[in-house]
């Protein structure tokens, strides 16, 4: 099969058949019969609240579908417990298009611990409670019952990341397909923006969702054509993955549902090669037997370029929440309200993480007119607005027009990361676009400031030293959060992070830049407890590190296997799928699972609170480094417990030898000297 050079095939709004916009896509009958429509064509209904901006998914779907001629209503956050709510705007001529949200639902209402969250930030005064579990299915499957007959289709991050057979941390099982569950007719999985408009024309003109199988990013239930070949994957004796390249069509065969159930194995082969097969220049179909039907996948959607990108941002937003919530707090949008989305997409292809399985690992980036047209907007619309723009960046603060530099590499190329473990020489690191990107966006009128609040990927920051001087001499607040995420090679390794010693190097940079423009910034690391393949004399390490360089977590985050995630096959399987994986010949990884260790792992990232002491001098007897319990600078935890145990008022805080203490939080910066 030969590889082609990735290209659009048919601009994004070549169809387009421009309406005078609704002020906000309407949310009732009252709206509707304002606006002079006896039916919506299409109907979206979304786990969040609507806000009519472009940081909202359905908000970017629905005004995108309105440029396209299409009549759309939101029914936003309905009660899910009967199908009245889902009748709120009447039957759609075209179909329901579904889905949970900004989140996934269930990472929206559970911790890392599975406990329930008492907020919720995409919901009118941040209340809990205002959408199901499982969102997406419990949506679908009211559609259906309110209007049989009538198309629904799923797409967003909850339905992307649970498109084939996943394992579901909440309920400790492998889950078959969300398309399953939700007995809905198609899924769009990724950037969706390309396939929901075909899709949407397709259907308008007649067509059944059966027939729209060519689409990429769409999964359904189909057979496999005659005419294609089944490359077999799901044989976990044998050391064929299905990588090989044929003529003519191929599909390659997942392991079956029933396989990946019963078999941590055949799990993580799944993994590894839907993994593989995730680039849209060389990717191929994927199938998975579900029962007696087969799940088909097509290739990922072709990435936006920047005039479709600008397209999706220069629609007619009303960039605010739907006037029916009043003055009710939304912490979502109030977090965003001022901060501008400059490109999508991330090529660091870190384990633990689900943008690159989202949004893709190539770049799409938006021109600087369409981001500087934002920013006006936000200066002249958006109320409270001072002059400071609190982010300006996307998934990473810096990979703005980072590419391959041989677009043919690029389409041939099957790395999970263009990182990891070094940078490719291939990746074009430079940051003068970005550098130029900010100098404009400073000297816009009525602009006092500019922050980058999106994590900094150091290792390709410290590519430039102009740009971590840009970076801090003019965009940094107080302090910068990143996120080294361990110290030992070990945890690292699985998660496709960069050592240490990238960010000792990123530090000396920062900080040297800081002392110049005469600044006392600071950097406020993020590392994460319990992640696979860390040993507990891993987080021991991590701990005498912060300690050495003086740093105290306020909040630390322990590893959630969110679905799909490579890290999250890890987890399950105990087996490595960043290598190849057979039957006794796999990758073996350890997998912190019980709650004992993930709290141990926890407290030893928070050494220096008076309540973790006692389960750390008990986990440093059992490891055999009773050495480290003491009072010295270079021991980790005290050996007696003071008066008033873990209560702030009977504890002291270590002292330097210097006699300064410094202490990092989280939530506000406190730099006591």
């Amino acid at each position: 099969m030969d590889i082609q050079i990735i290209a659009a095939e048919k601009p994004l709004m070549a169809q387009a058949r421009p309406r005078k916009p609704a002020p906000f896509l309407p949310m009732s009958r009252a709206e509707m019969d304002a606006l002079g429509w006896d039916a919506c064509d299409i109907v979206l209904v979304t786990g969040d609240a609507y806000v009519d901006h472009p940081s909202f998914g359905m908000a970017i779907i629905g005004r995108l579908l309105e440029a396209q001629g299409f009549r759309v209503g939101i029914i936003s956050q309905p009660d899910w417990h009967s199908a009245e709510p889902f009748k709120a705007l009447g039957k759609p001529k075209v179909f329901f298009g579904v889905t949970g949200g900004n989140m996934d639902s269930m990472v929206n209402r559970y911790t890392a611990d599975r406990r329930i969250r008492s907020d919720d930030a995409y919901t009118a005064g941040g209340e809990g409670g205002k959408r199901p579990d499982r969102c997406t299915v419990v949506y679908a499957q009211r559609c259906r019952e309110a209007f049989k007959g009538v198309p629904v289709v799923l797409g967003g991050i909850e339905a992307s990341l649970r498109r084939i057979a996943h394992y579901d941390y909440w309920s400790d099982k492998v889950r078959r397909s969300v398309l399953a569950d939700a007995k809905a007719d198609l899924l769009l999985y990724g950037n969706a923006e390309r396939a929901v408009v075909e899709v949407a024309n397709r259907l308008a003109a007649g067509e059944a969702p059966r027939e729209l199988d060519d689409i990429r990013g769409v999964a359904l239930f189909r057979r496999v054509p005659d005419d294609y070949t089944e490359l077999h994957a799901d044989d976990i004796d044998s050391a064929d993955e299905g990588a090989s390249r044929t003529k003519g069509l191929t599909v390659i065969r997942l392991p079956a549902l029933e396989q990946v159930e019963q078999d941590k194995e055949a799990y993580a082969r799944a993994s590894r090669v839907l993994h593989r097969e995730s680039n849209p220049g060389n990717a191929r179909p994927l199938v998975q037997r579900h029962g007696d039907r087969d799940l088909w996948l097509n290739p990922p959607p072709i990435p936006l370029t920047s005039e479709e990108m600008d397209a999706v941002y220069d629609l007619p937003y009303a960039r605010a929440p739907h006037p029916s919530y009043g003055d009710a707090k939304i912490p979502a949008w109030d977090m965003i309200k001022f901060s501008v989305t400059i490109m999508r997409g991330c090529f660091g292809g870190c384990t633990f993480c689900s943008i690159t399985e989202h949004e893709g690992r190539i770049i799409q980036n938006r021109s600087e007119g369409s981001i500087l047209r934002e920013i006006e907007k936000i200066r002249d619309k958006t109320p409270g607005f001072t002059g400071v723009i609190s982010d300006i960046g996307g998934p990473t603060a810096n990979m703005y027009r980072m590419a391959c530099k041989d677009p043919k590499v690029e389409a041939a190329c099957r790395r999970p990361s263009c990182v990891f473990p070094e940078i490719c020489p291939n990746l074009n690191t430079s940051h003068d676009d970005l550098i130029r990107l900010y100098r404009k966006v400073r000297e816009t009128k009525g602009i006092k400031k500019v922050m980058v609040a999106s994590g900094v990927r150091y290792d390709l920051a410290v590519e430039s030293p102009e740009y971590i001087k840009e970076l801090v001499t003019h965009h940094v607040g107080g302090y910068l959060k990143i996120a080294p995420e361990h110290t030992e090679r070990g945890p690292l390794d699985k998660m496709m992070k960069p050592g240490i010693g990238a960010y000792n190097q990123f530090k000396r940079m920062f900080d040297a830049a800081a002392e110049q423009a005469g600044k006392k910034y600071y950097l406020i690391p993020y590392f994460i407890a319990a992640h696979p393949g860390t040993t507990d004399e891993d987080m021991m390490n991590l701990a005498l590190w912060l300690k050495k360089n003086r740093y105290r977590a306020d909040q630390v985050q322990t590893f959630l296997p969110s679905p799909m995630a490579t890290a999250t096959a890890m987890y399950h399987t105990g087996v490595n799928p960043l290598r190849g994986v057979r039957r006794g010949g796999s990758d073996k990884v350890e997998a912190i699972k019980g709650l004992r260790q993930r709290r141990l792992h926890k407290a030893f990232l928070r050494y220096h609170d008076p309540d973790n002491w006692p389960v750390l001098r008990e986990a440093l007897k059992e490891m055999g480094r009773a050495d480290l319990i003491g009072s010295r600078p270079d021991q980790l935890v005290p050996a007696h417990q003071p008066p008033g145990t873990g209560k702030a008022a009977g504890t002291r805080r270590p002292v330097r030898p210097d006699g300064k203490t410094q202490r990092f939080t989280t939530k506000n910066l406190r730099v006591m000297k």
